[in-house]
């Protein structure tokens, strides 16, 4: 895998990988920057939940499950010194849908978390991980909380 970043003056960058994809970088106005793009680190956070996000649906998917909404947020927090590294993230996934099982649920949870999924594999390793989910049902235009949980794998 390559990436780069090419500068387009003050703390402004554009970051490009193979795919052709590209995303903007930037910086808060607090430390020269124009706020006109990610933090660099608000990439990395994104990318665990992208990575998570696309294990567990794919699994979720082969179960057979009926997913008609899907949503991971990583909330990652920070040292106050530099470098201000993660510390600690919690990992939620919150699922809509008709029947959804909860036992798959924690399944897929389970296999990105002790199989599939690099990125959180890599900061398991640096920093404690928390996972819960949330499994709600769509009555019309309203969401009904189905259940809860907080799965925790053995080999984090």
């Amino acid at each position: 895998m390559e990436t780069k970043v090419t500068w387009h003056g003050r703390m402004s960058f554009t970051g490009s990988a193979e795919t052709g994809f590209t995303v903007p970088l930037g910086a808060s106005t607090s430390v020269g920057g124009d706020e006109d793009g990610f933090i660099p680190m608000e990439l990395i956070a994104t990318g665990l939940a992208g990575c998570t996000a696309m294990d567990v649906i794919s699994i979720l998917q082969k179960k057979r499950e009926e997913v008609t909404e899907f949503e991971v947020k990583v909330i990652a927090e920070q040292a106050s010194e530099h470098p201000k590294v993660f510390t600690r993230a919690t990992i939620q996934y919150v699922i809509t849908g008709q029947g959804v099982n909860e036992t798959s649920v924690r399944r897929a949870i389970e296999l990105s978390a002790t199989r599939y999924c690099p990125g959180q594999a890599m900061l398991s390793k640096v920093m404690p991980i928390e996972l819960n989910y949330q499994i709600f049902e769509r009555e019309g235009a309203d969401r009904r909380l189905v259940t809860s949980g907080e799965f925790t794998p053995t080999l984090l």
